[in-house]
């Protein structure tokens, strides 16, 4: 397809917000076993009480609710309840070709939105700011895809 190249600045737009996103996703994974080791607890299965080279003494105390490490873990839940949408939504809007600038507004806001949304959580914001970004990335999201279905239908 002629619009997936890196020729296409849109298609540019969306492969470096995509990126970004991928590296969200990744990194608040990681983030969550630095702070499950960190604080040597929050581990979420059973299983996880098995002695090993990173968990020498386990204990039942591990597998209890820790917030520290919880907060990434919701963090992380909520990039793959949201990051996947944008991902699809994003390629399939290059496809129909918009204006680049439209393109750009709406793809690193979404991008932008999902950074702010998380420092608002690890920085334990009321959730009415969590809820501000978030929806301003919800939105974009939801513009893309409706710009596609009329692009397609009309």
């Amino acid at each position: 397809m002629a619009a997936l190249n890196p020729e296409n600045p849109v298609f540019v737009t969306y492969a470096i917000a995509a990126a970004l996103m991928v590296l969200k996703v990744m990194g608040q994974g990681w983030m969550t076993v630095y702070r499950m080791m960190k604080s040597d607890s929050g581990l979420a299965s059973p299983e996880d009480l098995q002695a090993g080279p990173l968990n020498r003494t386990p204990r039942p105390g591990q597998l209890e609710l820790n917030d520290y490490v919880d907060r990434s873990r919701r963090m992380h839940r909520n990039d793959l309840e949201n990051i996947p949408a944008f991902w699809a939504a994003g390629l399939v809007f290059v496809t129909v070709e918009p204006p680049l600038l439209l393109a750009q507004t709406l793809m690193y806001g979404f991008v932008l939105a999902r950074l702010a949304h998380a420092v608002a959580y690890i920085t334990k914001q009321m959730h009415e700011v969590r809820a501000t970004f978030y929806t301003i990335g919800s939105l974009a999201v939801i513009v893309m895809a409706l710009y596609v279905l009329a692009a397609i239908i009309f």
